[in-house]
């Protein structure tokens, strides 16, 4: 979707509210001033001034207040953790890449890879994107619903059936996740073409030596201005976005599973999910696991333990 952002000073906000005022919508971001929804365009007016116009005609209405702001968020200093990076990395147009789900018992790896120009990263930061870590599920649905249609991305998740073929087959976790990673990052390329970011950033799960080792036999493997660094979503706002939209879609996968299951599924691989697992198999038999988990977790036997014992095996 296109978007433009503008600046506006307060007297000029109260200007803007009032001629969008048959189209001004009850929901409100956190932040935001007001928002209003035109046959052109969604019109979000925030506290620190920003105005964010999104749709076909958001230019030529962005056009009408005002030109597009071009400020960009000042660099991070580089830390231990980015060692090897351009020291200007946080404020480049850049794509990022990260991923969910390799923990959990229940649930598909999901993998996100996002592209964030560096006029968007002042934007991005008033819409709450920073470590999801750092995010409750109901904040991270909140900002993947306003992000998602601003930020060209690619949505891979791999799921469980298709997780237990390729795991029996002999592949490692850390493979699929470098085929997932790689796929991703070429599908953003493919949608932000002929623009070209000014760096690729990837969440590190293994050395660079390895990763692309996982990716020898790919077609098509992106190598041009890649980089790795643990704790990514720190350093750029491409990689926090990627993590957001990614838990976004994990949650509702999650979702998905508990319905089918009918009750709800936990996440993680502590004590709750092997109870979770033991319901499920009493419910519906154990067939039905390969769907649901990822079978070589040690939590598949001790789920199966417990039904024994329920059972009085």
């Amino acid at each position: 979707m296109a978007n433009s952002v503008i600046v506006l000073e307060a007297n000029e906000l109260n200007k803007l509210k009032e001629f969008y005022r048959p189209y001004l919508l009850e929901k409100v971001p956190q932040g935001g001033l007001f928002s209003a929804k035109t046959p052109a365009c969604v019109i979000t007016a925030y506290k620190s001034g920003k105005v964010l116009f999104q749709g076909g005609g958001s230019e030529a209405e962005a056009l009408k207040w005002g030109k597009a702001s071009a400020k960009t968020a000042p660099a991070k200093k580089a830390g231990k953790s980015s060692a090897g990076l351009p020291p200007q990395i946080s404020s480049m147009s850049a794509i990022g890449s990260d991923e969910v789900g390799t923990g959990d018992f229940f649930g598909p790896i999901t993998v996100v890879a996002a592209y964030v120009r560096k006029e968007d990263i002042s934007l991005l930061k008033e819409l709450g994107v920073k470590d999801s870590k750092d995010l409750n599920d109901a904040k991270i649905i909140e900002i993947a619903r306003q992000i998602k249609d601003i930020v060209p991305h690619s949505l891979l998740p791999l799921h469980n059936e298709k997780y237990n073929q390729l795991q029996q087959s002999g592949m490692s976790q850390g493979k699929m996740k470098a085929i997932l990673h790689n796929k991703a990052i070429l599908n953003v390329l493919d949608k932000i073409a002929p623009t070209k970011p000014e760096a690729i950033l990837i969440d590190q799960f293994v050395e660079a030596e390895s990763y692309y080792r996982h990716l020898k036999g790919q077609k098509v493997i992106a190598k041009e201005n890649v980089y790795f660094s643990t704790k990514a979503e720190g350093i750029h706002l491409a990689v926090a976005a990627a993590s957001i939209l990614a838990r976004y879609a994990f949650v509702q996968y999650f979702e998905k599973l508990s319905s089918s299951a009918g009750f709800t599924i936990p996440k993680g691989a502590g004590a709750q999910v092997d109870v979770a697992a033991a319901k499920l198999i009493m419910a519906k038999g154990k067939d039905v696991l390969p769907r649901f988990v990822k079978l070589h977790f040690a939590n598949t036997g001790k789920a199966m333990n417990l039904v024994n014992k329920k059972k009085g095996i």
